[in-house]
């Protein structure tokens, strides 16, 4: 108060009479010279001061780097190499088979069943990565021959079954309801819980995201939602935040631990915020973060919380009765709102299935779609699609209903087993240290100097292995499945193998992988990896 009576106010309303048009540049300079100190003031309690100019310098760089990009010559010869690195992907991917012709038409005459067959058993045979013999990180969740042979008849039986017409086929809504509740059951939600099937987890974490914008918008008026996620929450979560158009807020994690920053999470909630979100576990580091404290932290903040349980699905329900020390990942929890589960990974359904569950009908409503108005008639769909398919839903409940509450509590034993041998293997390689506090199945690890970790990453794909290189720090991580239980002894041996041969030549790694990310870690402007990554899905569709 003090220092506001100092201020001339006669003198100051007198000036802006007098000089209207300066006073309003003045004003307007003012509001964003504010704004933007604001904003940067809550960078710096979340991130810190290193941090945030850290990220600040990062960002002009960019700046300055993509307008030398435009620069006549040099932008030329950046964007030679970028087309020189997109063809070298794409000549990688679409390599011709000999012997094997290319259908780039629909032929004129329809061709005979054991010509396609013939011409599917070949492809599917085609040189890759040995993952029936456990040699892929994740990717495949096998649950068995026996298993596999199941879900492939049911797949066969509901093949042209289509959930959007329930009246056509009513058998296949009482599948889908019933997939959706045994998978709220395992996570203790009661009889007002409630949920739907999706596609996937990306799919299942974005109609969570659009339920929470929908509420914030509808009850508590916020048209500029934002979501506040740790640094290691899925892609899927930015994706939703590009989709919306809605403001996404990255926290960092404890440097030992892997587990997000609970303070600076604190701090990023403001009055548009709409949703937090937790991991159980994280797809990185396999490190499941302080749901309890999050869960309060909702509560204390109104707003809603999101459990990321996609890759923990049907392995963190069993770990208590598994022997495992147990981690509450469910509707126990107070300040849970929803959840995401894929029952295509440890649930050993087919690929394309997942739930994403709700503690009330209210808040899944906010995720359905509903237009009235349409000359088509009514139209409403509870996801992103329309028409899906009712074969995978069919196949996803044989899954489950075969395994049973045994088959998964004796595979979360074996795998979690099998992930806890292999972090102890890598504890005693010195050159190698485990990157967090796993708690599933999934261990990530890095290396000391001189040995590079992507070196040994080159080193093990020699020997078969396909390990997932991670960023912000440098690692792998292996996701372990039913698949890696019998080979994890083979793995740790080629491992300290890898190790020891990077060790003695670390010279001979300063390309390949270690450039590769290496460089993508460290280069500003990031609109290059980003086309980098394009070109990639580019190539996917290269015939």
């Amino acid at each position: 108060m003090s220092t506001l009576a100092k201020v001339d106010w006669k003198r100051m309303a007198t000036y802006t009479v007098n000089n209207p048009k300066q006073a309003f540049i003045n004003a307007a300079i003012a509001y964003i010279l504010f704004r933007q100190t604001l904003k940067m003031a809550k960078k710096v309690s979340i991130y810190g001061l290193r941090s945030t100019l850290s990220v600040l310098w990062k960002q002009i760089a960019g700046v300055l780097v993509r307008h030398i990009r435009r620069a006549p010559g040099t932008g030329i010869v950046v964007q030679r190499n970028i087309s020189k690195i997109v063809k070298d992907i794409e000549d990688s991917m679409n390599v011709a088979v000999p012997g094997e012709s290319k259908y780039l038409t629909v032929p004129e005459q329809g061709m005979s069943d054991d010509e396609i067959l013939a011409i599917l058993k070949r492809r599917q045979n085609e040189a890759g990565i040995d993952w029936k013999n456990g040699r892929a990180s994740g990717a495949v969740y096998h649950g068995g021959e026996e298993l596999v042979r199941l879900t492939n008849e049911a797949y066969a039986m509901y093949n042209l079954t289509n959930p959007l017409h329930p009246g056509v086929f009513p058998g296949l809504r009482r599948i889908e309801a019933e997939v959706v509740r045994m998978v709220l059951d395992l996570y203790n939600g009661d009889a007002e819980c409630c949920g739907t099937t999706t596609s996937g987890g990306t799919e299942s974490i974005i109609m969570a995201v659009r339920s929470h914008v929908v509420w914030g918008r509808e009850i508590r008026g916020i048209n500029n939602a934002n979501i506040v996620v740790p640094v290691t929450a899925h892609a899927a979560f930015d994706k939703a935040a590009e989709y919306f158009g809605i403001g996404i807020t990255h926290i960092p994690v404890d440097p030992l631990t892997q587990k997000v920053d609970l303070k600076a999470m604190r701090r990023a909630i403001d009055s548009d915020t709409v949703l937090i979100v937790g991991s159980s576990a994280t797809f990185p580091h396999g490190v499941a973060d302080d749901l309890a404290a999050l869960g309060k932290m909702a509560i204390k903040y109104k707003v809603g919380f999101h459990i990321d349980s996609c890759l923990g699905s049907f392995i963190m329900p069993f770990l208590k009765e598994a022997g495992f020390p147990e981690i509450v990942c469910d509707f126990r929890l107070p300040g849970v709102t929803s959840i995401s589960c894929d029952t295509h990974k440890y649930g050993f359904a087919p690929k394309g299935t997942s739930v994403v569950m709700y503690f009330n009908k209210q808040m899944r409503h906010y995720q359905y779609f509903t237009i009235s108005t349409w000359p088509g008639g009514i139209y409403a769909s509870p996801t992103i699609a329309g028409s899906r398919s009712g074969a995978v839903i069919a196949g996803c409940w044989a899954a489950m209903t075969k395994m049973g509450r045994n088959g998964y509590l004796q595979q979360c034993k074996d795998i979690v087993n099998c992930r806890i041998e292999i972090q102890k293997g890598i504890e005693q390689i010195p050159e190698l240290y485990v990157v967090g506090e796993p708690s599933s199945t999934v261990v990530a690890f890095s290396s000391h100097e001189p040995v590079g970790i992507f070196g040994v990453m080159d080193e093990m794909k020699k020997r078969g292995w396909d390990l997932s290189p991670l960023q912000y720090p440098s690692a792998l991580h292996l996701a372990c499945t039913r698949l890696t239980v019998p080979v994890a002894g083979e793995f740790l041996r080629d491992l300290s193998d890898s190790v020891a041969q990077v060790k003695a030549n670390p010279e001979n790694y300063n390309k390949g992988s270690q450039a590769i990310y290496g460089f993508a870690s460290t280069v500003p402007d990031t609109t290059i990896i980003d086309e980098v990554a394009q070109g990639f899905i580019d190539a996917l569709y290269a015939a």
